[in-house]
């Protein structure tokens, strides 16, 4: 049995989660097309037979952090680097187009850990691009592998896979081979809330969203949930709700559907809109929703 972990780590936005999900052919890891999505790192466990078990770690984007859980969601990412057997550098574009990519270049080109990039996207990408790309990379000599994928058709995903199992060691089955995921499933109705804030809220108010589990009660048939929304102002309070409660009820029908496929039954799930002013820069906030050790 071969076994190791393996960080997945890029800018915001540039496809982490989406391959997560290619990988493991499951949905663990929210998704939208807003940058800093995913704020804590989220473990996905794939298993092959008796053959492999790969533990991939999927971190928030590396970014500047303009307030307190910025600096939490980026040295989540960096403290990645360090616990890790193989790094998985995620790219979209060439490394002149903005200082983003190489500020994380620079943060991994002398660690002796196996890293291998990906240029992801691909799928929207002119193959003129993707060969600037590639050799704009391979000049660098810093990468042990450099791949082309489209996480989001699953291109090449299968042969990613199977070129990392070659930088596995020997190592025990870490997981029960039906595990996907450790975080526990209240985590990811929190997350499946949130994803569907991001997809219905303007684009200033997703990132001052944060989302509590209060209740979780299970049923053979239903599953009762009651869950907080919080948002930093009272405008954006307003704006979570919408007209006659329209914006709200729309991203809990979103929601639950989700939650009823995951948990495999009915689900009645009650949302509220609470103000918590510049929790962002509160650690009591932060450690309370879960982005504070």
């Amino acid at each position: 049995m071969k076994s190791g972990f393996i960080g997945i780590i890029g800018r915001p936005n540039v496809g982490k989660s989406t391959l997560l999900n290619s990988i493991l052919g499951e949905k663990i890891a929210i998704t939208t097309d807003k940058p800093q999505t995913t704020r804590n790192s989220i473990r996905g466990i794939y298993t092959r037979e008796d053959e492999c078990q790969m533990i991939f770690i999927d971190t928030p984007g590396i970014h500047k952090p303009r307030n307190k859980l910025g600096n939490f969601m980026t040295e989540a990412a960096i403290n990645t680097f360090k616990e890790v057997d193989t790094i998985l550098f995620l790219v979209d574009g060439k490394i002149t187009d903005g200082p983003g990519d190489r500020y994380i270049l620079n943060m991994i080109k002398d660690i002796d850990t196996p890293k291998v990039l990906v240029i992801n996207k691909i799928d929207k990408m002119d193959p003129e691009v993707f060969r600037e790309i590639y050799e704009e990379y391979e000049k660098m000599d810093v990468f042990d592998a450099i791949f082309g994928t489209s996480a989001l058709e699953g291109k090449n995903v299968d042969d990613l896979i199977d070129h990392l199992e070659g930088y596995l060691e020997e190592g025990p089955m870490y997981f029960p081979e039906d595990m996907v995921t450790d975080h526990p499933e209240r985590f990811i109705v929190s997350e499946i809330i949130r994803e569907k804030l991001l997809l219905y809220l303007e684009d200033e108010v997703p990132h001052g969203v944060a989302v509590e589990i209060e209740s979780f009660e299970e049923g053979d048939t239903l599953t009762k949930i009651g869950a907080v929304i919080y948002c930093e102002r009272k405008s954006h309070k307003g704006i979570i709700i919408g007209k006659q409660g329209k914006k709200l009820k729309g991203i809990g029908k979103g929601a639950r559907m989700e939650i009823e496929a995951l948990l495999g039954t009915k689900v009645y799930l009650e949302l509220w809109v609470k103000v918590k002013e510049n929790w962002r820069d509160s650690d009591f906030a932060l450690s309370n929703f879960g982005y504070k050790e």
